[in-house]
């Protein structure tokens, strides 16, 4: 029995999970019993728990997770002042008048949000408040409206900034290294979160564009599903540059500074939150020339600050030093005052207390159960898990392939009753450094294993976004209904991970071009 402690440990968590008991809880108390287990039994040295306390002190320090909460804390400021409210509506007017283009006009949606928020939750709720009635009200299918919407609200998880490829990223990086030092290489590469957002940006593209093609071609067979709506006059281009045009800036800054190299995730994050609070803050009823003139000195300082950086602490410094770091000078204390209008606003609207306390809730939840993961796979390697799995991995007919879609089959089916965090920093672990040695391109690897979790989100019983969308749509939308509406995008999904699978190119280009 002893033996096979290793199997019994990770059924056992799969029990544990699934009683509905707090996650990191759970995967924590499971490990600590099958510690003690092994420990009396023999099949583990408990001395191996003295690592506990450095990779808990490796978690704290590391500087790629500490972008999480920011990022969360930007999605949540954009989820609450009503961003995505506005652009469902502003894009409704545009589309509307076509056959499926209320969904249309959510893709297009989720794809902005996703870019700007990297938030699936928020999104999946905020779209099921305000896109899923109109679109019942205007005859949709409620299977067909509700598959819209919980697919859509899913791109954060594939389009960066995304929360998924940020811990994707440490796991495979990490991974990537042991897969060296096990190849005898001791001067290793590591891989970088703007490495996985540019790979993840194509990829992301090509499954909303097949998402649109897919809501056309329904429009075109049966029209009964999704009718044109008369949505009265077409917004003017003021109108649709105010609803448009500040998610747009506020991506670009983002990701345009992380694939350019000029920030780090953690650097960018954090510009990204001045952009939203901004932005919250013009929602909330600050006169619209304060956050304009904010967003302007914030861009003008990170462009030219780049373009002529300036060390007022040098000895020999020239004229156009002291005019460029006057300048700076002048922009950095116009954002601060415009930062501090738009908290103050944020403030009187609770709309930064709500982000506030969204963002402390589930960065707690995400660090806990890494922590907890982090402690799991301590134990399963103590057990020999790590050992069979390369032995099984190995033994897989088909070789390097067999054993990657092996990998990717049992992922797949791990995502009906696991979340993505779950899955990413328990099992990735300890299936990917093997993969690896075997000689799959760990960046293409990552970004196939990411549309995978993508997916789970939307595989019935457990999928999320199903949980969510049921929370927040109308009475009259069945379970049921939620469930027929995503099978369709669910093979869609699929067609998109052969695709990326089949031309890697689509994965690996854009990082080789820019890293």
């Amino acid at each position: 029995m002893s033996a096979y402690l290793d199997v019994v440990l990770f059924v056992a968590l799969l029990a544990a999970i699934l009683s509905g008991f707090p996650v990191a809880f759970a995967i924590a108390g499971t490990a600590v019993l099958f510690a003690y287990i092994g420990w009396l039994t023999q099949a583990m040295d408990i001395a191996l728990l003295g690592a506990l306390g450095q990779r808990a002190f490796g978690l704290i320090t590391n500087q790629v997770l500490i972008a999480i909460p920011v990022f969360i804390f930007m999605g949540a400021l954009l989820e609450r002042s009503r961003v995505a409210e506005n652009l469902l509506q502003m894009m409704g007017r545009v589309f509307g008048n076509l056959r499926g283009g209320l969904g249309i006009s959510v893709v297009f949606v989720g794809t902005l949000l996703a870019a700007s928020t990297g938030i699936v939750g928020a999104t999946v709720v905020t779209m099921g408040l305000i896109a899923l009635p109109a679109m019942l009200q205007a005859g949709y299918s409620k299977s067909f409206a509700a598959g819209i919407v919980c697919t859509a609200g899913t791109l954060g998880q594939i389009i960066p900034p995304s929360t998924l490829l940020i811990i994707l990223s440490e796991v495979m990086s990490n991974s990537f290294q042991q897969a060296q030092y096990e190849q005898g290489k001791f001067n290793v590469e590591a891989l970088s979160v703007g490495q996985f957002f540019a790979a993840a940006l194509v990829p992301g593209l090509f499954l909303v564009g097949l998402y649109l093609i897919y809501i056309i071609l329904r429009g075109l067979v049966t029209p009964a599903a999704a009718p044109p709506v008369i949505t009265g006059l077409k917004p003017s281009f003021r109108e649709m540059s105010a609803a448009i045009v500040p998610p747009i800036f506020l991506i670009l800054a983002v990701l345009g500074s992380i694939l350019g190299g000029v920030a780090t995730p953690t650097e960018a994050a954090s510009v990204g939150a001045i952009g939203a609070l901004l932005m919250a803050g013009a929602q909330a009823g600050l006169r619209r020339y304060i956050p304009i003139i904010g967003a302007l000195s914030l861009g003008l300082v990170l462009v030219l600050s780049g373009i002529f950086p300036v060390r007022l602490q040098r000895d020999t410094l020239a004229t156009t030093d002291y005019l460029f770091g006057s300048l700076y000078i002048v922009l950095v204390v116009a954002t601060a005052v415009s930062v501090v209008a738009a908290i103050g606003s944020c403030l009187r609207t609770r709309t930064l207390h709500d982000a506030a306390g969204a963002t402390m809730q589930m960065t707690a939840m995400i660090f806990a159960t890494i922590l907890a993961a982090s402690f799991f796979s301590l134990i399963f390697i103590g057990l020999g898990g790590e050992a069979r799995v390369d032995s099984i991995l190995s033994q897989l007919p088909g070789g390097a392939d067999g054993a990657l879609l092996f990998t990717m089959v049992f992922l797949f089916f791990l995502g009906f009753v696991l979340d993505f965090v779950e899955i990413a920093i328990i099992v990735l672990p300890l299936v990917i450094p093997q993969l690896i040695l075997m000689g799959h391109e760990p960046i293409w690897l990552g970004i196939l294993i990411a549309i995978n979790l993508q997916t789970s989100f939307l595989t019935p019983p457990f999928g999320f976004s199903l949980f969510y969308l049921r929370g927040a749509a109308p009475k009259e939308v069945r379970t049921t209904d939620i469930y027929r509406g995503v099978i369709p995008f669910i093979g869609l999904q699929i067609l998109g991970m052969l695709v990326v699978w089949w031309l890697p190119t689509l994965s690996t280009w854009l990082p080789s071009m820019m890293f």
